[in-house]
């Protein structure tokens, strides 16, 4: 589709309040869903994450990687399994989730942002001891093996990325204080850290449009909603099954001083500079 020269000055121009107001402010951003599998998708939420960074925007890239480790886990013939939402992780699941997050996905999108002229540094929460956890439970209290619960965020790696420029690009893997590696689910990490860095922003890339007030309409679409809401919409069911973990994290993470946290359809391409640089926005904000 051609666009006109005045049509692109126009989006320019609506932009630039908002480059202003978010210049030199941090933004975490978790990444998961389609928009990490469909290549045009990945594409896009690059593109965006760099063009953020050289207006000057601080990005911070949490990502998780669940197709890719259950692919791992079929090709050396291990079935994985799920408990309460969380996959089971015995000791040699945790070594393939290790390789496959800090290292398979982790440099394969610090390339990504690289090759677009971004400056990218991947992490993950084993370095510099920046995550620590605990093992935990699942919501029945079943043991569900090597999964974490964060228990401190050290933010000094992040800081100085960001300081030098680059765009922190953290696979959620941490340890405890014995050494012993846990999976930690990329929701739960990634408003633990931006909790941790005083976030302006934590934008969660979800494959839905929203919260939505009736699920077989996309029109019904929760544009806001206030933390102290949370609790009733559950009891409504108009928050229910895999959303209310993505949502907790988000109400977790206004109330520990994120100014903002959105859930955004990240089917759609270009998402997160719709949401950050428009009037448009999309998805569902908490405050």
């Amino acid at each position: 589709m051609h666009i006109a020269d005045v049509e692109k000055a126009q989006v320019l121009s609506q932009a630039l309040p908002y480059i202003q107001h978010f210049s030199g402010k941090t933004v975490v951003v978790k990444y998961g869903g389609n928009a990490m599998v469909n290549e045009e998708l990945k594409d896009a939420v690059m593109s965006d994450i760099v063009l953020l960074s050289l207006v000057g925007i601080h990005v911070v890239l949490v990502h998780g990687g669940g197709p890719e480790i259950t692919d791992m886990l079929h090709r050396i013939g291990k079935e994985g399994r799920f408990v309460d939402g969380l996959r089971y992780t015995d000791e040699e699941t945790a070594e393939i989730v290790q390789q496959v997050l800090a290292g398979k996905i982790n440099k394969n999108l610090v390339k990504m942002l690289t090759v677009r002229q971004g400056r990218a540094l991947g992490l993950c929460g084993i370095d510099g001891g920046m995550m620590k956890a605990r093992r935990r439970l699942s919501d029945k209290g079943e043991d569900i093996g090597f999964v974490g619960e964060v228990t401190s965020i050290d933010t000094t790696l992040i800081d100085d990325a960001l300081r030098l420029g680059y765009i922190p690009v953290i696979a959620t893997v941490a340890t405890d204080e014995e050494g012993t590696v846990y999976n930690v689910n990329a929701d739960t990490a990634a408003a633990k850290v931006a909790a941790a860095l005083r976030a302006e922003k934590l934008i969660v890339l979800t494959d839905i449009k929203g919260v939505l007030r009736d699920t077989a309409d996309e029109g019904s679409l929760i544009s806001q909603i206030k933390v102290s809401d949370v609790p009733r919409l559950i009891d409504e069911g108009i928050i229910r099954g895999g959303m209310i973990p993505k949502i907790e994290c988000c109400v977790e993470a206004v109330r520990r001083g994120v100014k903002r946290a959105h859930v955004i359809d990240g089917r759609r391409p270009h998402s997160i500079l719709i949401e950050m640089l428009s009037d448009e926005g999309i998805g569902t904000m908490f405050f």
